[in-house]
């Protein structure tokens, strides 16, 4: 049993999801999921703006063979902080079949960041939404990118469509690749050649180093479950303009839902959807992620 007591409005992952009609092809990768303790192993951090459910890295490869994918990229989650014991701890054990985007301070040194490389972390993650962060990270991003460089990692940033026009300039000047979480999280509402989602594409068009993750149709949706399809248009437009730089992942175990808990199998779902053909699909779920990930 945790140490933590789950937040009263916290939704629980979905123990029971559906076998997905999508048959991934083999090899692939689920690139954007998390870990949750369990609490009473790995504490939560002191400062987190919520207390999940435990989410164990064994739950987390059960979910996978269910789900017909072979490996796994999990990324920090907030309510560990830059306590990365419980990412290190599912890399160590997954037999090379994960690799892990980490939350660092500019204060960690060359030596931790090598302990991070050999335990298969190749990237670290930084936030703008203002909703979730006391402050944007804008100092130390610049340090921790030089940090960073000579490992060969990339950088995730997440971010809100309205909040793209003030942070465009800073994100281009960054000399790594940068990869963005779930299209910047684009209004769906809003017409896919409207002049925020414009803003979002020309950013991956004018810098080859930008990468996107096509996943959460779950956070975006105004439709809802189980088809999003109001998402489609944004997510396969961009598979379809940036095929060799594009992810996807479950975001299992969903932190943060408020208006519902996806079922995993109708996310697997969306997939031939936004990537329409095998050859899309096979970059998506296997040559992209490895290219990034697997490279050494």
């Amino acid at each position: 049993m945790s140490a933590f007591t789950m937040d009263a409005d916290w939704l629980h992952w979905h123990r029971n999801p559906s076998k997905p009609k999508f048959q991934p092809p083999t090899g692939a990768v689920d690139a954007h999921c998390h870990v949750f303790g369990p609490g009473e192993q790995f504490p939560f951090a002191t400062e987190r703006k919520y207390t999940p459910c435990d989410a164990s890295k064994d739950q987390l490869w059960g979910l996978r063979d269910f789900l017909g994918f072979t490996r796994n990229v999990i990324v920090q989650a907030t309510c560990h902080g830059a306590d990365n014991r419980a990412l290190v701890d599912a890399l160590q054990h997954s037999g090379g079949m994960a690799r892990g985007v980490a939350t660092v301070k500019r204060t960690i040194t060359d030596v931790e960041l090598q302990e991070l490389h050999t335990a298969g972390v190749r990237g670290v993650r930084f936030n703008f939404v203002k909703r979730l962060v006391d402050a944007l990270p804008f100092d130390a991003l610049g340090e921790i990118a030089s940090k960073i460089q000579p490992l060969g990692w990339h950088i995730v940033i997440y971010f809100e469509a309205v909040e793209l026009p003030e942070l465009f300039d800073f994100f281009t000047a960054l000399p790594t690749t940068v990869v963005v979480d779930h299209m910047g999280r684009p209004d769906v509402g809003k017409p896919v050649d409207g002049p925020e989602f414009v803003l979002f594409l020309k950013l991956l068009e004018e810098h080859p180093n930008f990468w996107s993750k096509v996943s959460c149709p779950e956070r975006l949706s105004q439709q809802g479950s189980p088809n999003y399809f109001d998402v489609i248009p944004f997510a396969q437009k961009v598979v379809e303009s940036f095929p060799d730089r594009v992810l996807w992942g479950t975001d299992w175990p969903h932190p943060n839902m408020k208006s519902h808990m996806p079922d995993d199998g109708h996310l697997v779902d969306v997939i031939p959807h936004i990537a329409t053909t095998t050859e899309l699909q096979h970059k998506l779920l296997i040559d992209n992620p490895i290219r990034l990930y697997w490279a050494d």
